[in-house]
């Protein structure tokens, strides 16, 4: 049966309540981390998480998205959706890394940015374009993780890496089902129909070349076995680790630069081509 999963079958499960969260993932995976608050401009946002942490003895800096247990949390994290000064602490964390040398681990795990008034207040658009454009020259290697739900900006503005790796179950998509259903057809009711079309999953994901790797999840979803989950998960981002070391930091932007340029690249025959073909 979880061989056979629809696109929005997928996206249920990607939002299951007892799914691990950034935080879990942290606490299994790292050692010491400690979390850092504020993004020395505006505020703190609880929609966003990180701080230094060590990942078997060596030093990185931890980023995610964390969308709360129960709903007084939920509510105090905006149910893991970030306002401008999510975005800007998430940067400031960044920087941090490229400062003292550390690789950045970034858990991706949102619906979408936040759209209310407070997140055009705090200027979130600008924020997320920040993000996008700095994550792309930072000098330390970037490993990304999509553990949930990747939804449009939000999970851009902290999802820019060297390598992007992907749960089995997880989605990516440039707008939630729903959104994409009330716009198209004017009905959230369509929203497996627009799952379907806005090929969310991770095998979609893979194969468009927006993700380098999709990691297999236990039976029924990660929240059946979170441990197993978060091992498999160390053992990939370690794996990544090691293979980015052996790139000078030169290369490693470069590389990083054209691994963006290259998608959404399409080439079409020039209709001389396409009438040269046709027989007389």
């Amino acid at each position: 049966m979880f061989a056979n999963l629809s696109p929005w079958e997928e996206v249920l499960i990607a939002r299951h309540k007892d799914r691990p969260y950034a935080l879990d993932y942290v606490r299994m995976i790292f050692d010491q981390y400690m979390e850092l608050s504020g993004d020395r401009v505006w505020a703190n946002d609880e929609a966003v998480i990180g701080g230094p942490a060590f990942l078997d003895g060596r030093p990185v800096v931890v980023i995610g998205q964390q969308k709360g247990r129960d709903l007084r949390e939920r509510q105090r994290r905006n149910f893991g959706c970030a306002r401008g000064p999510g975005f800007r602490k998430a940067l400031r964390l960044a920087r941090l890394a490229e400062r003292f040398g550390r690789p950045l681990i970034s858990f991706v795990d949102t619906s979408a940015a936040a759209a209310d008034l407070r997140a055009e207040e705090t200027g979130v658009s600008e924020a997320i374009a920040r993000n996008m454009a700095e994550f792309a020259f930072l000098r330390t290697p970037i490993v990304a993780i999509v553990i949930g739900e990747g939804g449009s900006g939000g999970a851009m503005g902290m999802a820019v890496g060297d390598r992007v790796l992907m749960l089995e179950h997880a989605v990516f998509s440039v707008i939630p089902p729903e959104g994409c259903a009330a716009i198209l057809w004017r009905d959230k009711e369509q929203a497996p129909q627009a799952a379907t079309a806005l090929k969310l999953t991770a095998k979609s994901a893979q194969h468009l070349g927006i993700v380098e790797h999709v990691l297999p999840e236990p039976l029924g979803g990660a929240h059946r076995d979170p441990s197993a989950m978060a091992a498999s998960i160390k053992l990939s981002i370690t794996a990544v680790l090691e293979e980015l070391g052996r790139m000078s930091l030169d290369d490693l932007v470069a590389a990083r630069y054209a691994r963006y340029r290259r998608m959404g690249v399409w080439r079409t025959e020039p209709p001389s081509e396409r009438a040269a073909e046709k027989p007389s």
